[in-house]
Parts: C-alpha cells; sequence; structure tokens
C-alpha cells in the first residue's frame, strides 16, 4: 500500500510562511493552518472522534471548514461533506445511511438536524479541552479520505468514497495540464462540500498555492479579484460565468488572469464564444463527484480552435465512448466511460451500484457524448436528462444553447414532458433579461430557424428563476414543477 506524508504537515515544513488561504478579512499561512488544524484534532478526539469513524461537516465556505477537514485527516477519520442546501429529511438520510458518528456544524445550520444527538457546533467544538492524540504523520493512497452524496438524479443518492490517492492524482492531473505558476492563488466561489470546491483546497495544499475564499460568489467581487491580479485562476460553472461576464461589462481581465475552469455540464456556445471575444481564457472541462473533479480538460492552446470541446483526458486518466457496448466511431453519441487512479474505487454501502458502475476498470459515467477524429471529447447531456421524441434523441443542452443565443435570453432551461404521440417533446423555461419582452412566437420561431423540427420546443414557459442546486448546476429534474405557476403568469398577462 502506497504511503505518503500527510499533505499538510509536509507543506508546513516545507514552506510555512507562505500564504495557504485567505478571504475577505485574514490570511493564514501553511504553518498556521496546520497548527489549527492539529488543534481541532485533538478537540474531536476529546468528542470521541476516533481512527476510521465518519464524521460529517454541515458548514458553508469559510477557513475553519478547511481546518477541521485537514484535522480529520490527522486522526484518520472520514469527512462526509454534506450540502448545506438540503432539507433536514435529506442531511437526517445521510447520516443514518453513512453511520456518521458526529456532525460539526455552523451555528446558524446546526437546527437543521433538529434533536440528532450526534450535532456539535463549531462553538462547541472550540469549546473542548484538547487531549493528547497521536497525529497521523502518513496517509495511505487507497484509504478514504472524502466521503460526498451524489445529487440523486437517478434514485436515492449515493455516497461517493473519495480515496486521498484519487485528490492526489486529480491535483497532479490538473497541474500537469494548466500548469504551475508561482503567482497562482485560485479562487474557491464553489462551495467547498462539492468536489470542485474541495479539490481546490486539496490543490492549495499539494501544490503550495494559496486559495481565497469566498463565502458565497459574488461576481463583482470575482471580477475585482481578477481584476486587481489577487487570483489567477477560478472554478466556475456557466450561470456563474454569464453573471460575471454581465458585471464585466466592456472591461477586459489582466494578463495574470490565466485561466478560467469551466464545469457543470456542457457550457452554451454563445457564452463561449462571447469569452472568446472579450479574450478570457476559458477552459471548459468535464468532471463528477465520482472523479474526484475534472478528469477531462482542454488543453490551453486549444481554447479557440476546439471551442465547446471539454478537452482530452488529464495526464494519468483515460477516456471511451460506447455505444450499445462497444468503441463508437468518431462524433458517434454514446456513453462515456473513463478510467484513471483519481476514479472512485464505489459507493459507500453500496456493493451493487459500485459493481454496476465500475466494469474492468472502467467507470460508466451515465453522460452521453463523442470524441471527433482528434480524440477531443464533446460532452452532449446527462443520460438522464435525455429526451427520445419520436424515437429520436433530443438533448435539452443543445436546445438552451439555441434559446441562450437570443438577445432577450437570460437563462434557458430544457426537460422532456410526455406526449401522446411522440412518448416525449422537449419543454422549454426562459427567464428573460430585464427589460426584454419576447415572447413564446417568437422563441419558438427562433428555434425553427435554428433546430430540427422535433428538437423545438412545444412549449416554453416565462419564469422568474430556474431551479439549481449549490453548485449552481442546473436541475433539470425539477423544471417541470414551474408548469402550474408559469400557465398562472402567462393567464394574467
Amino acid at each position: 500500500m502506497t504511503t505518503m506524508p500527510n499533505w499538510l504537515k509536509q507543506r508546513a515544513f516545507l514552506t510555512p510562511e507562505r500564504t495557504a488561504v485567505r478571504d475577505r478579512e485574514r490570511a493564514k499561512t501553511f504553518a498556521e493552518l496546520y497548527e489549527a488544524s492539529a488543534t481541532w484534532a485533538r478537540r474531536l478526539a476529546a468528542a470521541g472522534v476516533r481512527e476510521g469513524d465518519i464524521v460529517a461537516i454541515l458548514m458553508k465556505n469559510r477557513i475553519e471548514m478547511i481546518e477541521i477537514v485537514h484535522a480529520l485527516f490527522l486522526l484518520g477519520a472520514r469527512a462526509l461533506l454534506q450540502n448545506v442546501r438540503l432539507t433536514s429529511y435529506e442531511l437526517g438520510w445521510q447520516l443514518d445511511d453513512s453511520g456518521a458518528r458526529l456532525v460539526i456544524a455552523d451555528e446558524e445550520l446546526a437546527g437543521r438536524l433538529g434533536g440528532d444527538g450526534r450535532v456539535m457546533t463549531t462553538s462547541a467544538l472550540a469549546a473542548l479541552s484538547e487531549v493528547d492524540v497521536l497525529l497521523k504523520e502518513t496517509l495511505e493512497l487507497d484509504e478514504t479520505a472524502t466521503i460526498m452524496y451524489t445529487s440523486g438524479t437517478t434514485g436515492t443518492p449515493k455516497g461517493v468514497l473519495q480515496t486521498y490517492g484519487n485528490h492526489w492524482w486529480s491535483a497532479v492531473g490538473s497541474a500537469l495540464n494548466l500548469g504551475l505558476h508561482e503567482g497562482d492563488c485560485w479562487l474557491a466561489a464553489v462551495p467547498l462540500f462539492h468536489i470542485s470546491g474541495l479539490s481546490i483546497a486539496m490543490r492549495s495544499v499539494i501544490y503550495g498555492m494559496p486559495m481565497y475564499i469566498q463565502p458565497s460568489f459574488d461576481p463583482k467581487e470575482a471580477n475585482a479579484l481578477i481584476m486587481n491580479g489577487t487570483v489567477t485562476i477560478m472554478s466556475v460553472v456557466a450561470a456563474m460565468l454569464q453573471r460575471m461576464v454581465a458585471e464585466l461589462g466592456e472591461a477586459r481581465y489582466p494578463d495574470t488572469f490565466r485561466c478560467m475552469l469551466l464545469g457543470g455540464g456542457p457550457a452554451p456556445r454563445p457564452l463561449l464564444e462571447t469569452c472568446k471575444e472579450k479574450g478570457i481564457p476559458v477552459y471548459q472541462t468535464y468532471g463528477m463527484t465520482e472523479t474526484s473533479s475534472q478528469i477531462v480538460t482542454l488543453a490551453p492552446e486549444y481554447s479557440l480552435t476546439k471551442l465547446g470541446s471539454a478537452g482530452k483526458p488529464l495526464f494519468p486518466a483515460e477516456l471511451c465512448i460506447l455505444k450499445d457496448g462497444k468503441p463508437a466511431a468518431p462524433h458517434e453519441a454514446g456513453e462515456i466511460v473513463v478510467k484513471g487512479p483519481n476514479v472512485t474505487k464505489g459507493y459507500l454501502h453500496r456493493p451493487e451500484a459500485t459493481e454496476r458502475a465500475i466494469r474492468g476498470g472502467w467507470f460508466y459515467t451515465g453522460d452521453i457524448g463523442y470524441v471527433d477524429e482528434d480524440g477531443f471529447l464533446y460532452v452532449l447531456d446527462r443520460r438522464s436528462d435525455l429526451i427520445i421524441s419520436g424515437g429520436e434523441n433530443v438533448y435539452p443542452a443543445e436546445i438552451e444553447a439555441v434559446l441562450l443565443s437570443h438577445p432577450d435570453v437570460e437563462e434557458a432551461g430544457v426537460t422532456g414532458i410526455d406526449d401522446d404521440t411522440w412518448g416525449q417533446v422537449p419543454c422549454a423555461f426562459v427567464v428573460l433579461k430585464k427589460g426584454a419582452a419576447a415572447d413564446e412566437h417568437g422563441l419558438k420561431q427562433f428555434c425553427r430557424e435554428r433546430l430540427a423540427k422535433y428538437k423545438v420546443p412545444a412549449r416554453i414557459y416565462f419564469v422568474d428563476a430556474l431551479p439549481r442546486n449549490a453548485a449552481q448546476k442546473l436541475l433539470r429534474r425539477e423544471l417541470k414543477t414551474l408548469i402550474p405557476e408559469a400557465e398562472k403568469r402567462a393567464s394574467r398577462l
């Protein structure tokens, strides 16, 4: 079994005075981050946490959250990162399913779990006396470090096991693609309880690179941090990037900003073209909880010639497109299947689900895409979001991209609704830009000029907001719940 020094302890030894993490009000060096984490570890030990225990963390983005994650690593415990936007029922279900021993929660979030005796606030934990405990100086790459439950787009949520090796190779693969510059600082505006956010914290310690934490995404502040050279890399999803571009106006980012890492699903082509015009270095990426963040990323030199592609697999990973169990031809859509040391070893307490997802060392993602003749991946959609209309495959992301190219449309979401004739037909939900006056007839005509007839939405509803998760990913499965209110709104016009 491969071991290496505990990452934070080693980093504090190698570059103790280098800035590790900062926010609007304070900054900590790697030495200070390690000392704080060791202190939390001794308090967690006083609370009864032992090696191998699962400890849930219900916290918003702040420095203490990173310290507590590393504290659990120092004890050999496993951190279950919980989404702060979940309901009490969903959170409780995860705790029971995982068998978590303890929950460390922010003060304002602790009440979400009612009278669960496992809940301890961060202030209550801070008040505990430290106990002497042997902190782990090494870690085993095959051991589980963190657990995150998938959003459950297809059935019951599953706890994804992420090993130290998964995080290590994810960080190494990213560095081999994007490079590592001496002045780099990564902006974490995505939630730390999501893999996109946590992976930034892992890279920070492994690279010896500072990270800047936003408590919640603020496009104006994010642009300011880029403009003044504080941050050089940022992770976003399309909805975040759209807000930043709108807020930026006619300004352009300085050369110090070198990478806008865009994930969270297929990006609308109009947004990518706008960024190209403004000189924003967008590198589209593809990954998921099960791959410990990105597994495919577009190399910088292809950001313009392969616009819309997620790129090629990171150095230690492999990619294949399967159709009917066989490798697909270039440009032929099929299931995206991946392999690599950053891919999960399975799901917590779910051997059957693990066996279904991981076969012959390959992870079957459930996503649909194709590779071109040069091996570049183009992600079409989640298989669970696929609309089959009259036997034709309809990809919501393609329709959304067309709607988003209309000058009046701010946001767009598409899902399938049942139809007696075609089985399913696409249905669109649109948020208009302020002061815009587009109507359903006009938008349908716009789509007819750009899409095959079977892809044109049967209905277009106008809504105030689209359902999104904490990482700002569009929740297509919840779009149908907007129909009653949208119909009432239409009847009033």
